[in-house]
C-alpha cells in the first residue's frame, strides 16, 4: 500500500505514476476530496478546542468571582463545544479511513527505470542464454507428446474435475517431482535459502498482505465457511506474510525462503487464454523465492533472485530470455518485474516461466511487517521481493517439448538424472 503522507503530498507525480500503469484516477479524485474534508473538520476541530480552552479559562474566572449561574451558563456552552468537536473528530475518523480504503486499491508506483508502455508490447528484453534447438522434423507440443507416451491424461482429469485440470502419470508424474526436488535443493544448498513448507489455506488478512485483496478477489478459491479461508495462488502469500505485524532486528535481514506449494487459481479474466494443456491450469505447482530485506538491499537482492531462477534453466539447458516488464504490464504490487521466459518448440516463441518482483515496502505496509536498526533507531518498513524459482508445470512442458526426438521419446536432462532414480529416458 502506498504511503498515505506521501500521496498526500505528491499527487501529481503519483497521478502520473497511475497514468503510466493505465489505471483509472478517480480514486485520486476522491481521495483529494476526502483529504479536503479532512483538512477542513481538523481546522474547525482546532477552532473549537481553543473556544473550549477559552471558556474554560472564563468559568474559572466567573467561579472565583462568585457568579456561579454565568458559570453554569458557560459550561453548557462548554458541553455543546464538546459535542460538536466530537463529530467534527469523528468526521475526520471517517475521512482518514475512507482515504486509506482507496490507497488500499491503488497499484505500487513503477521504479525509474521501468520501461513506460501500455502493454507488454513495451517490454524490455535484457539478456537471452542457449540457442532454440534446431529439430530435423516437425515438434509436438507436450500434449501430444504426453498423451501419446501415457503420461499426461487430461481427458480423465476432465471426467474428474472439469477443464483446467491434468494427471501425470508414471515417468510424468517422477518427473514432475524430480524438478521440484531438484529446484530445492539448488536454491537451499547453492543459492542460501531456507526451504519452508507453508499453509495452502490462508486468511483474508494474509490475502490483503499480498494485495491479492480486495482486487483479486474473484481469481482466488475461496472456501465457503464462516472463516474466510482461500486455496492460496502462490506461496508467496503465506511466506511473505510470515511475520507480518512483527518488527525485526537489522541484523536478521535479508530472510531468504524457498518454498514448494500447489496453487489454485480461477484464471476469471482469462477464459480462452492458453486452455490447451498445462499451460494455464487451476491447480498447479511452484516452487517460490521469497525474500525480505533492508530497503538499500533490495535492488541488489532483486537482481540475486532474478539470476537465482535462470540458474535453474541454465542447468537444465532451457533456452530462455529476460525481460523488464513495462509499467503498463507489472503486476499491482510490483515496482519493478524482470520475467523469464522460456523457449517452446511447438509454439516457436518464448513463453512466461517466471516472473521476479520487487515489492518495495508496498507489501510490508498492507502487512505492517518492519525493521528497527541498531541503537533503539525507530521503526522502518521492510522491502519485500518474490519470483517463481520455477514453475513446475511449465517446466515439464519445456522439458518435454525441448528434449524431443523423433521417435517421441524424451531424453531426461543429466542434471535430473540423481532425481529420476537414474531413468535417463522416457520412452
Amino acid at each position: 500500500m502506498l504511503d498515505l503522507n506521501f500521496v498526500r503530498e505528491n499527487l501529481d507525480i503519483v497521478r502520473n505514476a497511475l497514468q503510466t500503469r493505465n489505471f483509472p484516477l478517480e480514486p485520486l479524485d476522491r481521495f483529494s476530496e476526502l483529504d479536503e474534508t479532512r483538512r477542513r473538520v481538523i481546522g474547525e476541530a482546532d477552532n473549537i478546542n481553543q473556544l473550549r480552552n477559552t471558556a474554560s479559562r472564563e468559568i474559572g474566572a466567573l467561579m472565583q468571582s462568585g457568579s456561579r449561574d454565568k458559570a453554569e451558563g458557560k459550561k453548557t456552552e462548554v458541553a455543546d463545544l464538546k459535542q460538536k468537536q466530537s463529530e467534527l473528530e469523528s468526521a475526520r475518523d471517517e475521512a482518514e479511513a475512507a482515504m486509506r480504503e482507496l490507497l488500499s486499491t491503488l497499484p505500487n508506483i513503477p521504479a525509474p527505470d521501468v520501461p513506460v508502455g501500455a502493454d507488454e508490447s513495451a517490454n524490455k528484453e535484457i539478456r537471452r542464454w542457449g540457442d532454440p534447438r534446431e529439430f530435423d522434423f516437425e515438434p509436438k507440443d507436450h500434449v501430444e507428446l504426453g498423451e501419446t507416451l501415457g503420461i499426461l491424461d487430461l481427458e480423465r482429469a476432465g471426467k474428474i474435475s472439469g477443464s483446467r485440470f491434468a494427471i501425470l502419470n508414471g515417468a510424468g508424474a517422477r518427473l514432475e517431482r524430480a524438478l521440484v526436488n531438484f529446484m530445492l535443493e539448488v536454491h537451499t544448498t547453492e543459492h542460501g535459502y531456507t526451504e519452508t513448507l507453508p499453509p495452502y489455506l490462508v486468511n483474508r488478512q494474509a490475502l490483503f498482505g499480498t494485495n491479492q485483496l480486495p482486487k483479486f478477489e474473484e481469481d482466488l478459491f475461496h472456501i465457503k465457511d464462516e472463516r474466510g479461508f482461500a486455496l492460496i495462488p502462490t506461496a508467496e502469500v503465506p511466506v511473505t506474510n510470515y511475520y507480518a505485524g512483527e518488527t525485526l532486528d537489522a541484523s536478521e535481514l535479508p530472510k531468504r525462503f524457498a518454498a514448494y506449494s500447489m496453487c489454485f487459481r480461477s484464471e476469471a479474466g482469462s477464459y480462452g487464454r492458453d486452455t490447451r494443456g498445462l499451460i494455464r491450469q487451476h491447480q498447479f505447482e511452484k516452487v517460490e523465492l521469497v525474500k525480505i530485506t533492508v530497503p538499500e538491499e533490495s535492488e541488489a537482492e532483486h537482481e540475486k533472485l532474478t539470476l537465482d531462477a535462470e540458474r535453474i534453466l541454465q542447468l537444465l539447458g532451457l533456452p530462455y530470455r529476460t525481460v523488464v516488464l513495462s509499467t503498463g504490464d507489472m503486476g499491482f504490487g510490483a515496482r519493478k518485474t524482470y520475467d523469464l521466459e522460456v523457449w517452446l518448440p511447438s509454439q516457436k516463441t518464448y513463453r512466461e516461466i517466471s516472473s521476479c518482483s520487487n515489492c518495495g515496502d508496498f507489501q510490508a505496509r498492507r502487512m505492517n511487517t518492519r525493521f528497527r536498526r541498531s541503537g533503539g533507531a525507530k521503526p522502518e518498513y521492510v522491502h519485500t521481493l518474490n519470483g517463481s524459482g520455477l514453475a513446475i508445470g511449465r517446466t515439464w512442458i519445456a522439458v518435454l517439448e525441448n528434449y524431443q526426438q523423433q521417435d517421441g521419446s524424451i531424453l531426461i536432462p543429466e542434471i535430473l538424472h540423481p532425481f529420476m532414480s537414474g531413468v535417463e529416458k522416457i520412452g
